[in-house]
């Protein structure tokens, strides 16, 4: 008991030295920063001024654009023709192929209404799958609820269900932010490497990466029990 007892306590000096090298490396980051700053004359604070608001600029400005091209809403496009022509339009598009006799699709409009005003960087969109057979035909979607992650105007990669969620019907927010994250459709700020959903001790550490090929199942299962 005493050799791990000092086991232990090793491990907890090791942990606090770790600690306070990483505080140390801060601290000296930040001091070299404040010294650059105070070293700056004002012609160089100056241009560096000009260069923050140039970028807040160029920032905003492509906010008005996305905003301009129905970023910032979850919306339901009425046809096929509209879809080509809104992935034409923008870089990272979210499309939802739903149905509205599943469950499973007003659970994720819930949380698609949420990302869209969240993540203007990527277009949101809902398509009723029934009305939408040569798109379904040509995606290969089997299963709804589906999101297709379109990036460059080509399909990248598919939520099919809930499975990639924790397979549960409560998922958080948070998961399908990461799952989208993982797919680099949306700028996402957390850890790729840490599901929300490990805290949870819902599932593991690996989610389903579902190429075309590997959906299955007669035509439009429904991922939902309530058919």
């Amino acid at each position: 008991k005493m050799a791990a007892d000092t086991s232990v306590e090793i491990l907890q000096k090791v942990l606090e030295n770790e600690i306070l090298q990483t505080t140390k490396v801060v601290e000296e980051h930040l001091d070299a920063e404040m010294q650059k700053l105070d070293q700056m004359d004002e012609d160089e604070l100056e241009r560096l001024k000009q260069r923050r608001l140039e970028a807040l600029k160029k920032a905003q400005q492509q906010k008005q654009e996305w905003l301009s091209k129905g970023h910032g809403e979850y919306r339901e496009i009425p046809s096929e023709r509209d879809f080509f022509q809104e992935v034409k339009e923008s870089k990272n598009v979210v499309c939802h192929f739903y149905r509205d006799t599943t469950f499973r699709c007003q659970i994720m409009d819930k949380h698609l209404t949420i990302l869209a005003k969240k993540h203007v960087e990527a277009k949101f969109l809902k398509l009723n799958a029934e009305k939408s057979p040569f798109l379904c035909e040509r995606l290969r979607i089997k299963v709804i609820p589906t999101l297709a992650l379109v990036k460059d105007g080509k399909t990248q990669d598919y939520i099919v269900g809930f499975t990639d969620l924790g397979n549960t019907d409560d998922f958080t927010t948070e998961t399908l932010e990461w799952r989208l994250g993982c797919a680099d459709i949306i700028n996402y700020s957390g850890n790729l490497m840490d599901p929300p959903f490990q805290s949870q001790n819902k599932f593991g550490t690996s989610f389903t990466k579902l190429d075309k090929k590997t959906i299955r199942g007669k035509k439009y299962d429904s991922d939902s029990d309530d058919d």
